[in-house]
């Protein structure tokens, strides 16, 4: 009759709760960290130059962050869900050329953002439907369609370039403008970051993100519907590699066939050293929006503090291993915490049921 008692069912669930407690505080204190490391380098930054934190000064790093932030949190749900976008760079690109090339004949703002958008939206279903349906290694498919997108955009582009005398002044003003300090594009990346995070911790589909990441298998099985996640994530991740693009076009106003390469290689740095494990399941976009705040903020404290601007891709390197070794670290902690908990509940249970 023993057999029958209910005890071992919430046994099998505290290890699972407790872990997953575990991994969330660990990666709040990882949060907390990378934005105590940003304020006392604004702190130092601001002690060696008073014009720093002007108004001008916290515009201009807040307007830096700005593109990165949207492309990170795009990034971010495609890194949770245990894969990659090497393409975020040629997609901003051609993105933003088109809709430069829209606004050069006369054409509506509001209509070139939504062109760019969905020209993303296409590139990050291109992406999505070859990783989820071709089974084929996201590394492999967002690196050849990097080549594509940017093969495409050369051949389309070739000498041209849109310059913000081919803009209307309405298009562009919104790219420099906005309430005192905080300008309109910061605003804009700051609304889409609240709408991912809520999407990810609030729906069920965007929860599942964290389960296809830390188990696809597992995931499979427990009946979520693996490739719609994969291609859902990246048709967002495309979509706001879009707007990234128009917003990119409304604050340089200047584009050409060689916007945004090199960028992808920054956005995925942004998001590892913001918390987001590279092996997915783990992370927030909050930490990926700090890690690119904190990597676009390095290319203005250098300057200011009189140092050349070449040690920036050394420092980013630098940030981005240590980012790596943080994770391979916490991932080793956690499996070994996972490990001891179950241990002693497992023997309770037994004497429970043995009646010891």
């Amino acid at each position: 009759m023993t057999v029958t008692a209910p005890t071992p069912a919430p046994a099998a669930e505290v290890p699972e709760s407790s872990g997953t407690r575990l991994v969330d505080r660990v990666f709040k204190m990882r949060e907390l960290a990378i934005l105590a490391v940003f304020l006392v380098m604004i702190v130092v930054t601001q002690a060696g130059n008073s014009q720093f934190l002007s108004e001008q000064g916290v515009k201009d790093l807040l307007l830096n962050a700005t593109i990165l932030v949207l492309v990170a949190t795009g990034q971010s749900l495609v890194v949770i869900s245990r894969n990659v976008d090497l393409s975020v760079g040629s997609t901003l690109g051609i993105s933003a050329f088109a809709a430069g090339t829209y606004l050069h004949g006369g054409g509506d703002p509001v209509v070139a953002v939504v062109l760019a958008v969905l020209l993303g939206i296409g590139c990050g279903l291109l992406n999505g439907l070859l990783v989820s349906l071709g089974q084929v290694p996201a590394l492999v498919v967002t690196l050849g369609t990097l080549y594509i997108i940017r093969g495409a955009d050369s051949i389309w582009v070739g000498s041209r370039q849109i310059t913000a005398a081919d803009l209307p002044g309405g298009f562009v003003d919104f790219g420099s403008g906005g309430l005192s300090a905080v300008p309109w594009p910061a605003l804009v990346a700051l609304a889409v970051l609240v709408a991912t995070a809520y999407y990810l911790k609030h729906f069920g589909s965007g929860r599942e993100l964290y389960a296809l990441g830390s188990s696809p298998e597992a995931a499979r099985l427990a009946g979520i519907p693996v490739r719609k996640r994969i291609l859902t994530a990246y048709t967002v991740c495309g979509a706001l590699a879009g707007l990234a693009g128009a917003l990119y076009l409304a604050r340089f106003g200047n584009v050409d066939s060689g916007t945004g390469n090199g960028y992808e290689l920054t956005v995925v740095s942004a998001v590892v050293v913001g918390g987001v494990v590279f092996t997915g399941g783990s992370g927030s976009v909050y930490g990926a929006a700090l890690g690119a705040l904190l990597l676009t903020s390095v290319n203005s404290v250098l300057p200011a503090l009189g140092v050349s601007s070449v040690w920036v891709l050394a420092i980013n390197g630098v940030l981005l291993l240590l980012a790596i070794t943080v994770d391979r670290i916490v991932a080793l902690r956690v499996a070994a915490a996972l490990k001891k908990k179950p241990a002693p509940r497992a023997s309770a249970v037994v004497k429970e049921n043995t009646g010891a």
